[in-house]
C-alpha cells in the first residue's frame, strides 16, 4: 500500500468518525432540534417532523420522582400544559425511563397516570429505549426543551428557578419555559436560552 492510498484511507476514516460523532451529539440551542417518530399513549406515532410550523415542548417526566410530582402536586405543569394548548402549542411529556427501571410506564399507566392528575399534554411519548433523551441530551426529570416553528431548538434546561420538591416554590419561581416562549411568540430573542436542569436522573 502506498503513502497515498494511506492517506486517502486516513482521511476517510477521520470523516466517518466525524459524521458519527455528529449523529450524536445531543440537541443544542440555535441548532435545529433533532427529529424522531415515538409512539404514545395511545399507540400513534408522533413525528417532531409533522408539527413544523408550531411551538413544540417536550417535557421530560417520571411519575416516580419527586421535582416532578412537585410540578403536578401543585397544579403548576397542568397549568403550563393548559396555557400551551390555548396557544396552539404542542406539548409533549417525554418518558424515556427503561423497562424494568423507574418511572418506566405502560401506555394504560400513561393514560392513567394524566387522568389522576388532570394533565392535558398533546401527547405522552413513551421512549423506552431511549433515543428520544439521548438525541437530546435529556439529564433529569424535568429537563425542558422548546422549539420554534422553525425547527430550531430556542431553549434547554431547567422549568423554572426553584430547584427544590417543596409545592410552595412552584407558583413564586421564574418560569423559564414560559418566558421562552412569550419572548419568542412576541417576536423577541429568548433571554435565557440555557439554563441547567434539576431533578431525577433520566432512567435510561
Amino acid at each position: 500500500m502506498n503513502r497515498w492510498t494511506v492517506w486517502v484511507a486516513a482521511v476517510g476514516l477521520i470523516g466517518a468518525m466525524g459524521t458519527a460523532s455528529a449523529k450524536t451529539l445531543p440537541a443544542r440551542v440555535g441548532a435545529p432540534a433533532p427529529d424522531f417518530s415515538v409512539t404514545d399513549e395511545h399507540g400513534q406515532t408522533q413525528s417532531l417532523a409533522k408539527q413544523r410550523g408550531r411551538y413544540v415542548v417536550l417535557e421530560w417526566f417520571s411519575p416516580e420522582c419527586p421535582f416532578v410530582q412537585k410540578h403536578y402536586r401543585s397544579g403548576n405543569m397542568q397549568r403550563l400544559q393548559h396555557e400551551a394548548a390555548g396557544r396552539g402549542i404542542i406539548w409533549w411529556s417525554v418518558d424515556s425511563s427503561a423497562p424494568g427501571h423507574s418511572g418506566h410506564m405502560s401506555q394504560d399507566a400513561a393514560r392513567q397516570f394524566l387522568a389522576e392528575h388532570h394533565a392535558s399534554p398533546t401527547a405522552v411519548l413513551l421512549d423506552e429505549d431511549g433515543t428520544v433523551g439521548k438525541r437530546y441530551g435529556a439529564k433529569t426529570t424535568p429537563h425542558m426543551f422548546v422549539i420554534d416553528p422553525k425547527g430550531i431548538l430556542i431553549y434547554a434546561g431547567a422549568i423554572d428557578d426553584q430547584p427544590s420538591v417543596n409545592l410552595d416554590d412552584a407558583a413564586p419561581a421564574k418560569h423559564y419555559v414560559r418566558q421562552a416562549l412569550d419572548e419568542a411568540m412576541a417576536g423577541k430573542p429568548v433571554s435565557t436560552p440555557v439554563t441547567q436542569p434539576y431533578g431525577c436522573t433520566v432512567k435510561y
